[in-house]
Formats: C-alpha cells, structure tokens, sequence
C-alpha cells in the first residue's frame, strides 16, 4: 500500500473513531437502554456510564490524533508512531473478534437493520484493525 493510500485510509479511520466518539453517548437513548439502565444496581448504572464516557473518549483521542498525523502515522519514522498504530490496530482487532464472541447473534439475527449494523461494525472495525496494523508493519 503506497503513503497516499494509506494516508487516505487513516484519514477515513479517523473520521469513522470520531463518528464512533459522538455515537457512544448517544447509543443509550437510541437502543431505549434508559430503563432497563434505570433497573439496574446504581454501581452498574455509574460503571456503564463512565465506561461509555471514557471509549468515546478514547476514540476522539484516536481519531483526533490521527487526522491530525495521518501523514506522519503512514510514514512512520519513529519507532513510537509503529507502537502507538500497533496499539490501535490492536484495539480494533481485539474490538472486531469482540463483535462476534461477546454479542449473541440473538440481538441482531433475522433482524435486518440489526444485522446490517453487525456487519458493518464488524466490517469497520477490521478496516480500523487492518489500517493501523499495516501502518505498523510497514518498512
């Protein structure tokens, strides 16, 4: 993969974190988690909430780094920059092997809008995976 290319793709990975850093908040009204949250143990509920604070904080942190780096992260020339892409990349795959052996296919199978958004976060997130990693590999 050329420096252009790359550069592109970062770009793109970090527009994707950055949507991901806006949506995380945002995904317990949309999925009318509000109740069943309102139920749970207060511990739960303040674990949940700081928990989803602090992905979408990572992810901002992610995507605000690498916008603002692409160039230099898809030519790395520092041993730092292939340990922080390795570390992202790392993430976004342990993230994607996630999306299958920690939801139940219950939750979106034989449902069309949830298994388009399986699929396509799944898909994102090995795109995230991928990028970062060849980013990291390169020589």
């Amino acid at each position: 993969m050329n420096t252009n290319t790359l550069t592109c793709c970062l770009i793109a990975a970090a527009i994707g974190q950055l949507i991901i850093a806006i949506l995380g908040p945002i995904i317990l009204h949309s999925m009318n988690w509000k109740e069943p949250l309102a139920r749970s143990p207060l511990l739960m509920r303040e674990v949940f909430h700081v928990h989803t604070f602090f992905i979408a904080l990572t992810c901002a942190i992610f995507g605000v780094i690498t916008w603002r780096f692409a160039a230099d992260i898809a030519q790395p020339s520092h041993e730092l920059i292939r340990w922080f892409a390795a570390a992202i990349g790392i993430f976004w795959g342990i993230r994607c092997v996630m999306q299958w052996t920690v939801y139940s296919t219950s939750h979106w199978r034989g449902l069309f809008g949830r298994t388009v958004a399986h699929w396509t976060l799944f898909l994102g997130y090995g795109a995230f995976a991928i990028t970062y990693l060849v980013t990291a590999l390169r020589k």
